[in-house]
């Protein structure tokens, strides 16, 4: 691979009890980010970064009653600070947490529900201003339990909850992001079971009005994927991980991979173009898209899951639409699951952070070292 990409492994934290949900936010405000990493059987911690990605841990809500996974970074009330908003899976319930004073002191946390039990399998969770009224909105998908997504409205400090789609199996991803450009903030979404990428077009008045569904791709397995603009034109296309579920439980790792679809403008108008990264990626679970070596072209960084998880690095000779490089960072990697970007220790290039959940149990980081 050319212009091969230098990274050096280091280990964030390990020892959890299961893995999944990390977010990058500089809470100290120190200029570097720390990172927020759900402990799903024990709680929620936050990770202190010194500024050279060394890290101490802080503990934000230990119980062990719920299942913390996957949350949003956002300023909730508006308080200036930012706010962690959060799926409890197993209860069905979302919960947003604020501090204040020192987020170091477990006694500055305090937590809120924005509702409780009525998104059965809790799962993925986007935040936005979706009906246009100047504060912030929530929405989330329910996993297998709920097959749905919902938004929920902001009222004056109360929460509405509004079915966007039900009877969707297994949804899983949700993204808010303006696909059309008319200034209005979509949905974009996957259905594992249902085999659906879609996106969710915003009405501008989401409260009385439906969002009109379209169909992205028809693909098998869809399980992770981002809105970016990966080949410049100044829409949002979408990079997408497809597979997951290793044979004996149903899967055709055939289809196991790593693609793209471009918005060509009209995104209404489905299927959207397909264009593959990797042909053969078993076990994909999560593709999200940064400029890595700041050449100014996106980059691709995947997980897969399973037994043989991997964390790897695609880059393009160039073309986005033609023959991409595959470049390993961490092979063996048992369950690799949550993959996100950050400047760790402020030197101007992204890092790379990643969890893994059974038999591997830590969050680990790639400092960028350049090209």
């Amino acid at each position: 691979m050319e212009n091969l990409i230098k990274f050096t492994e280091h280990l964030a934290l390990g020892g959890f009890n299961y893995a999944y949900g990390i977010s990058a936010v500089d809470l100290t405000g120190n200029g570097v980010p720390d990172l927020v990493t759900a402990d799903t059987e024990v709680g929620l911690y936050w990770l202190e970064n010194d500024g050279q990605g060394n890290f101490t841990q802080h503990i934000i809500h230990e119980r062990d009653d719920e299942w913390l996974e996957r949350h949003a970074i956002a300023d909730i009330n508006g308080d200036g600070r930012p706010e962690i908003v959060i799926v409890d899976n197993i209860n069905g319930c979302l919960l947003w947490f604020e501090y204040d004073g020192d987020p170091r002191l477990r006694d500055s946390w305090r937590y809120h529900y924005i509702t409780q039990g009525d998104l059965p399998g809790a799962y993925d969770v986007a935040v936005a201003d979706f009906d246009g009224d100047g504060d912030l909105d929530v929405a989330a998908s329910g996993w297998r339990k709920g097959n749905q997504f919902a938004w929920y409205e902001n009222r004056d400090g109360r929460w509405i909850k509004h079915m966007i789609e039900d009877n969707i199996a297994e949804t899983r991803a949700i993204h808010a992001t303006d696909i059309d450009g008319d200034g209005k903030i979509d949905l974009l979404g996957t259905a594992r079971v249902a085999n659906q990428v879609v996106w969710y077009e915003n009405p501008g008045d989401p409260v009385s009005q439906p969002w009109r569904k379209h169909i992205i791709d028809d693909a098998p397995q869809p399980i992770h994927g981002h809105p970016v603009d990966m080949d410049g034109d100044g829409d949002v296309d979408v990079v997408m991980a497809l597979g997951m579920l290793p044979p004996e439980r149903g899967a055709d790792l055939r289809h196991h991979q790593i693609v793209w679809y471009e918005n060509d403008g009209q995104p209404s108008r489905g299927p959207w173009p397909k264009h593959i990264i990797c042909e053969y990626f078993p076990h994909a679970f999560e593709a999200i898209a940064a400029d890595l070596d700041n050449d100014g072209q996106i980059e691709v960084v995947a997980t897969a899951w399973d037994l043989t998880g991997r964390v790897a690095i695609f880059k393009h000779r160039g073309d986005p639409r033609g023959i991409w490089d595959m470049q390993i960072l961490k092979d063996g990697w048992t369950r690799a699951n949550m993959v996100i970007t950050a400047d760790l220790n402020g030197n101007g290039r992204l890092d790379i952070v990643a969890a893994a959940e059974r038999d591997s149990n830590e969050v680990r980081w790639w400092r960028n070292e350049g090209v």
